[in-house]
């Protein structure tokens, strides 16, 4: 079953975490900028972007793979 991503409140709160990491991460020192700074923009972004990308799986077997996929990338957000 194929979902809307859009709807999707899951999807809505990965999007806030995205521009909270970014605005958070704008204040990191210069020497960051390809390290941890990237680092967690990128975790970011993947949680909200395996939801999307999960949401267009057509069983909800595949559609839960990537929400478990998301939810690694929100453990390893927490960890850095």
């Amino acid at each position: 079953m194929k979902h809307n991503f859009k709807n999707l409140n899951i999807w809505k709160l990965a999007i806030e975490l995205v521009n909270d990491t970014y605005i958070l991460t704008d204040a990191f020192p210069k020497n960051e900028e390809f390290g941890l700074k990237s680092q967690l923009r990128r975790c970011s972004v993947s949680v909200a972007s395996n939801i999307a990308e999960g949401s267009s799986r057509s069983s909800n077997k595949d559609f839960n793979r990537f929400l478990e996929i998301s939810l690694g990338s929100l453990y390893e957000l927490q960890t850095q």
